[in-house]
């Protein structure tokens, strides 16, 4: 008898991939995928980022939701497992966000986190 461990994921909520879909369409470039990744910084110590990209690294996982990809490279994945991208509008204003449950500290702007 063999267990299989499902691979730690990376979330696309609904309303992040139809927003991700939507931007993708008034590009006209089907290619684009929505990439996710932390940098050193913020006031919490980790931030998080967005782009849309063409290209994937060797090291990337890519993730589907709704016919959007999202990528993740390898040194950003560690920090994000479990995590969801959500899109929230609000009085902060529009913008992608990311649900870690691996955060133990988020700074007021949702962007930076520490662990």
């Amino acid at each position: 008898m063999s267990i299989q461990i499902a691979e730690p994921q990376v979330g696309l909520s609904n309303a992040a991939a139809e927003k991700a879909r939507l931007l993708i369409e008034e590009e006209s470039n089907e290619s684009l995928k929505l990439r996710v990744f932390v940098t050193g910084g913020g006031c919490s110590g980790f931030e998080y980022g967005f782009t849309f990209d063409e290209d994937l690294e060797e090291d990337d996982t890519t993730f589907h939701n709704s016919g959007v990809d999202l990528v993740v490279d390898s040194l950003s994945y560690q920090y994000l497992v479990g995590s969801v991208v959500d899109y929230r509008e609000d009085l902060q204003g529009s913008r992608f966000v990311v649900d870690n449950p691996n955060a133990e500290t988020t700074c007021g702007c949702g962007n930076s986190f520490s662990i």
